[in-house]
């Protein structure tokens, strides 16, 4: 055998034991010993990884009372893995106000432009709401804008209670810290969350909740969008609004 031949029976991990004696008669009769180096094969147990525990509402109540301030609120939400964040594109954070004047909007669920953007009411419905706090001399500057829900529902359908009650508490939170004079609702579902009334009752109307805020319902911008006639309605509201910040 020459030396190749060795080296690749050397490399596939036989060893041979050579002598430098030479052959005798007998070795002819004999097999030649070999010593086969062989990886022992190891029985390892399997590796099981206990389930994760569902995240609870009071979980998440008590996560809440933990940030002391907006910032680091936010950043909680950002890392809160909510059941909807596996499958959103983004988490949609809310605009929080540089210079606020006292009024908040809370709106319904994040858009397929939000989504992929990580920025609420962005797209179409986004310039329909600048258009309409520019008319009343206002902007995202002085204007918190906040979503029910800070992640898309597979393909936009209306969440489950569980996945709006796992995220109100955040927006709950928001809303003390901000303490709004104002609030506006934007949709159906954000006006029967916060509001707890139904929004063609009452779009326009001044409700006053128990800590003295007025929360003011109103058409959500895809709507207006849809439906321009239904611009004046929410322009005579813009109005008041306007006039509410100024004398409180």
């Amino acid at each position: 055998m020459n030396k190749s031949a060795l080296k690749d029976l050397n490399l596939s991990g036989v060893r041979w034991e050579l002598t430098e004696s030479p052959w005798k008669s007998e070795h002819l009769h004999s097999p030649v010993q070999q010593t086969f180096q062989t990886n022992p094969i190891k029985s390892e147990k399997p590796i099981i990884v206990p389930p994760i525990a569902p995240i609870t509402l009071d979980t998440v109540k008590s996560m809440v009372t933990r940030p002391s301030d907006i910032d680091s609120l936010i950043r909680m939400v950002g890392e809160f893995n909510h059941p909807l964040r596996g499958g959103a594109t983004n988490t949609v954070l809310p605009n929080i106000a540089k210079n606020p004047n006292g009024l908040v909007i809370i709106t319904d669920l994040p858009s397929t432009d939000d989504d992929l953007s990580g920025h609420i009411l962005s797209g179409n419905a986004g310039e329909m709401t600048d258009k309409m706090l520019s008319a009343v001399g206002m902007s995202r500057e002085n204007v918190s804008i906040i979503p029910l829900l800070f992640w898309r529902t597979p393909g936009g359908r209306s969440p489950s209670r569980e996945e709006l009650d796992l995220s109100m508490p955040f927006v709950n939170k928001m809303l003390e810290m901000l303490a709004p004079r104002v609030i506006i609702t934007f949709g159906t579902l954000a006006t029967n969350e916060i509001a707890k009334i139904n929004l063609n009752e009452a779009h326009g109307n001044e409700i006053t909740d128990e800590k003295g805020c007025v929360i003011i319902p109103l058409y959500h911008p895809n709507y207006l969008i849809l439906k321009p006639s239904a611009k004046r309605d929410v322009w005579n509201a813009l109005q008041n609004i306007e006039k509410l910040l100024k004398n409180a």
